[in-house]
């Protein structure tokens, strides 16, 4: 029986499938979601059958389409709203997952659900999809770690019109740009994904995980100190043929 209100998980041959599941809300980011992916993830984590990590939305129209405003925008006070939002660090966690994680992206793809998708490491995108940044015209701005993951990924020209005009960009234009590394056909994208999730299951998976560590880590570093960072991360392995 699956255990979340908000999220359907499986564990498939050392895939951990998670799927975001609020059809019926575009599969919008809510309290209990964040509740659901807080737990979720910590188990992930920990999980040593797990050696890849892959995302989904339900339904056909969105992956995600953001926080449910309805939520985050109607407590009392900024300050209950900002507690409510960050008092379980998700956003943390998925940083934190040494495994590699896959979104497959498809429709709405906006607000949390580019959030999301940039903590992955991987994202694969249908022809249908569509990437916005809507916060500040609401009168916020994407602090899900959406001010830092897109410029680093997009280059901070791309990054900042989108944040501040507003403009959603297609499948197309997102592969361009580097936000997403393929686009599939609608009806192919589940099984792209999960056959390069499966894939990734065949390899080292200390391996995968120290050199994930090592570019992630290494973004913030000079090269001088990225080079050691990857020295000694490599010393960690055996050499191959050799206990």
């Amino acid at each position: 029986m699956n255990a979340f209100r908000t999220l359907i998980y499986e564990k498939r041959d050392g895939i951990a499938h998670v799927t975001l599941n609020r059809p019926q809300a575009l599969n919008s980011y809510n309290i209990q979601m964040r509740d659901d992916l807080y737990e979720l993830l910590g188990a992930i984590r920990e999980d040593e059958e797990v050696s890849a990590v892959l995302f989904r939305g339900a339904g056909e129209k969105a992956f995600c389409a953001g926080a449910d405003l309805s939520e985050f925008l109607t407590a009392p006070s900024p300050v209950v709203a900002r507690r409510v939002r960050w008092s379980r660090d998700v956003w943390g966690r998925l940083l934190g997952i040494a495994k590699p994680m896959i979104a497959a992206l498809h429709g709405y793809v906006l607000g949390s659900g580019i959030e999301i998708a940039l903590c992955c490491d991987i994202r694969i995108a249908s022809e249908d999809a569509r990437f916005g940044l809507p916060e500040v015209g609401l009168g916020i701005i994407p602090a899900a770690g959406g001010t830092q993951t897109l410029p680093r990924t997009l280059g901070r020209g791309t990054a900042i019109e989108m944040m501040l005009t507003n403009r959603w960009i297609d499948a197309a234009e997102a592969h361009r740009v580097h936000l997403v590394q393929q686009v599939v056909p609608r009806d192919k994208l589940f099984a792209v994904a999960e056959e390069r999730a499966r894939k990734m299951t065949r390899l080292n998976h200390a391996a995968v995980a120290l050199a994930k560590k090592a570019v992630l880590e290494g973004l913030n570093l000079s090269l001088a100190e990225g080079l050691d960072l990857e020295r000694r991360l490599a010393c960690r392995l055996p050499i191959a043929g050799k206990e």
